[in-house]
């Protein structure tokens, strides 16, 4: 602790500094004083804990320091050194909050007993204030965890007092993006304090074993979404924000409203299942409006299972292919468990893989076990990698039954590409999935289009961003990202050079019914 002197004499100045061992007192002289002005000049510039103060000094009298040091409010204190014993000047002293009232000469033991007793004062003053904190931090954590749970008294509430007054609010939730990893989540929360320059425009609490945080104000959610779009859509490989995945619940504009934010992002984090290739963010927009319910259904099964099964033996990837997206996109659009979504594939690989085994117990068909089929489609966290999976098995039992026309093949790429033109397509990766060489594929893939692999791609791209930016929801890097390009400028630059002008020259000339 900080323990200052004053007094107008030198001589009791350094008198007092040598008299106790301050040190192993637990104090250490941070000042002294000459006069009253320049005493409380000090003192309310360097705080100290306690002052051991002259009354009769120049300038300033030893009790009017006290008084308007309390007045700054200054909260140390004071311990009075005097050669008056008059009681007059005691009660004085006493009414403007001063500890102890020592006349001079000084005995050293009284001293010792009156800093010792301001010591344990202040330090008993802080475990209360201390425990006041954590009890209250503990109840208004209480507080908004009944607010998210929509199971709080609201009319009981004084939103300033719980320091959740806004006209907006979103609460967003965190975790690892690798879902395989035990590792401590990243502390996002105190990245977002930082970038808000503010802690009270955030709230940070764990709940139901996962992270929220309740942004509040239109400032809090702008930095949000900046801090996504530069940082966190499109994450440095390696950066600790690459290792973060995150749900945003809507903006809502009333405590009262928060649990539908958080409900939002909850339901979010459970449909991370359907996110595409190296997705960090998911929000509102990326819930089907109406989700119906899933039920496992063996005739569904029988159905697809038996369509996947003649699109192979009769070499029909375009079939095939739009068979897989019709399961996605049934998926997508129903609501369970993972689990039974993981099961009801499983299953329609495993019939698949019974059907064409049964008609062609000839042919050496390369189908994994069932065994490894069902391990491969749980480890799997993603539905693109499932499907992926399936698109390679069904692809080798295809070419393991017959060479299929180049005709059918040409039909099965373009239809893989205007369903996945928004992940990043190389002409290889393609050559091995149809299995070709990608040289030799290059040019029949020319001779069937009319022009290049990549020259395709970037139209399918712009066709499909013209569509989304009639959709005013979509902002021009959200669009630029959606359809495949994660560098906003090439998104522009392709864009102009197909379309004739700028995405936002596009918006404004198409304006939205």
């Amino acid at each position: 602790m900080k323990l200052f002197i004053a007094d107008d004499e030198i001589d009791v100045r350094e008198g007092i500094r040598y008299l106790l061992d301050w040190e192993k007192m637990g104090f250490y002289i941070c000042g002294e004083g000459k006069n009253g002005q320049d005493t409380l000049e000090q003192i309310l510039k360097s705080h100290p804990d306690v002052v051991l103060l002259d009354i009769r000094m120049p300038r300033l009298s030893g009790l009017e320091v006290v008084k308007q040091a309390k007045e700054h409010g200054f909260k140390g204190r004071f311990i009075i050194l005097s050669g008056y014993s008059d009681f007059s000047y005691a009660q004085e002293a006493i009414r403007y909050g001063v500890t102890c009232y020592l006349t001079k000469p000084i005995d050293e033991d009284e001293l010792e007993k009156a800093v010792l007793e301001a010591k344990d004062s202040i330090q008993s003053e802080q475990e209360t204030r201390k425990k006041l904190v954590q009890y209250r931090d503990r109840a208004r954590e209480s507080i908004l965890q009944d607010i998210l749970c929509n199971k709080a008294s609201y009319a009981l509430l004084d939103y300033h007092d719980i320091m959740l007054e806004s006209p907006v609010y979103q609460v967003v939730l965190y975790t690892n993006y690798n879902q395989e990893s035990f590792q401590t989540t990243w502390d996002f929360a105190s990245i977002l304090r930082l970038a808000n320059k503010n802690h009270n425009s955030l709230d940070y609490i764990r709940m139901e074993n996962q992270n929220v945080i309740i942004l509040k104000g239109e400032f809090a959610l702008n930095r949000f979404q900046e801090l996504i779009k530069h940082h966190i859509s499109q994450p440095q490989k390696g950066s600790p924000l690459d290792s973060l995945f995150l749900t945003c619940g809507r903006p809502v504009y009333s405590p009262e409203q928060i649990h539908i934010s958080f409900e939002d992002a909850k339901l979010l984090m459970k449909r991370r299942f359907f996110c595409r290739f190296n997705q960090h963010v998911l929000d509102c927009r990326d819930l089907p409006e109406t989700p119906a319910d899933f039920h496992e259904n063996t005739v569904l099964e029988d159905i697809y299972s038996q369509r996947i099964s003649d699109y192979i033996q009769s070499g029909n990837r375009h079939m095939l292919l739009s068979a897989l997206d019709e399961l996605k996109d049934y998926l997508y659009h129903t609501k369970t468990e993972i689990s039974l979504f993981k099961h009801f594939l499983a299953d329609i690989m495993i019939q698949v893989k019974s059907i064409i085994t049964h008609t062609y117990g000839t042919i050496n068909i390369p189908f994994p076990s069932n065994a490894a089929i069902m391990s491969t489609i749980e480890e799997n966290c993603y539905l693109y990698e499932i499907l992926q999976f399936l698109t390679v098995q069904f692809e080798m039992s295809m070419n393991a039954i017959g060479s299929p026309t180049r005709e059918s093949v040409m039909d099965g790429i373009l239809q893989y590409i205007r369903h996945n033109y928004q992940e990043n397509l190389k002409l290889g990766t393609i050559a091995e999935l149809f299995g070709y060489n990608s040289s030799y594929l290059g040019k029949v893939f020319s001779k069937a289009t009319g022009k290049n692999f990549n020259s395709y791609i970037d139209e399918v791209r712009i066709e499909n961003s013209k569509k989304l930016l009639l959709d005013h929801d979509y902002k021009v890097y959200e669009i630029s990202q959606l359809v495949g390009y994660t560098n906003v400028d090439y998104f522009h630059k392709k864009f102009k050079k197909y379309v004739g002008m700028s995405p936002a020259e596009y918006r404004k000339s198409h304006p939205s019914k």
